[in-house]
């Protein structure tokens, strides 16, 4: 499968814990304040802060809730600054992490991030030591139950789409950063549903990861996750799924 990220694979299928956990109302938040304060809070006329609120009304967050990110990132209403950061870096098995991230205090942060990764047999990089090996991509996720792939490639492939890759009865739509909202309002023209739309940065390889050093790198994941800064995380690497099935037994 090209392009393929697995941790991209996991989430989706761990995301009613995530939202038990009400960690995902946090990221949201901050990123929709941050959309809010650079491209304004109008959303017809602000891609990613109608990308961060078709996320947060996915997700059931309350509209008072979206209403108040949104001010706060308009200065309407007295808020926290929040920086866009990125950390580089390696996990067990060698494989790479592109850990993107929105603070309030950058030394913190990577104070915080450098202990996960060295805690669990990770290491933080220079600027640039892995990013050469992502490319940004739009990714819309439908369900299959939806439609069938002939049918979708002909709504999406005019609006700019690049592939379509089935997984998990889930169909991803790959497109070039650029092209994600005309694919998305392609899809919203012809009433197809779908599960999520976001920008993502797709590994150009991947490095197979097994035994003690899945099970290591599984818990770093899972502990940056947890970080309260972190608001994305993308690797390369690949583990066989009945790895995945018998860690989580």
């Amino acid at each position: 499968m090209s392009g393929h990220s697995k941790w991209s694979t996991i989430k989706r299928k761990k995301g009613a814990k995530d939202a038990e956990r009400g960690r995902i109302f946090t990221r949201l938040i901050k990123e929709i304040t941050v959309a809010a304060r650079q491209g304004g809070g109008d959303e017809s006329s602000n891609a990613r802060l109608r990308t961060a609120i078709q996320a947060a009304r996915a997700a059931n967050m309350p509209s008072k809730n979206i209403e108040n990110a949104i001010k706060k990132g308009t200065g309407e209403l007295p808020g926290v600054t929040y920086d866009e950061v990125v950390y580089e870096g390696y996990g067990p098995g060698g494989v790479a992490l592109y850990i993107e991230a929105l603070t309030d205090n950058k030394n913190r942060t990577v104070a915080e991030i450098r202990h996960l990764l060295s805690k669990h047999g990770g290491s933080l990089g220079e600027n640039g030591s892995v990013a050469w090996m992502f490319s940004k991509k739009g990714v819309v996720a439908i369900p299959a139950e939806n439609t069938n792939e002939d049918d979708l490639m002909m709504i999406v492939l005019d609006a700019g789409a690049e592939d379509i890759e089935e997984e998990d009865e889930t169909f991803l739509v790959k497109s070039e950063p650029s092209n994600l909202e005309a694919v998305k309002a392609a899809l919203e023209e012809n009433n197809v549903a779908y599960i999520s739309a976001e920008l993502t940065m797709e590994p150009q390889n991947t490095v197979a990861v097994e035994g003690k050093q899945a099970e290591q790198l599984l818990k770093l994941m899972d502990a940056l996750e947890d970080q309260d800064d972190v608001q994305n995380i993308y690797s390369n690497f690949d583990i066989d799924d009945s790895v995945i099935e018998a860690l989580n037994a």
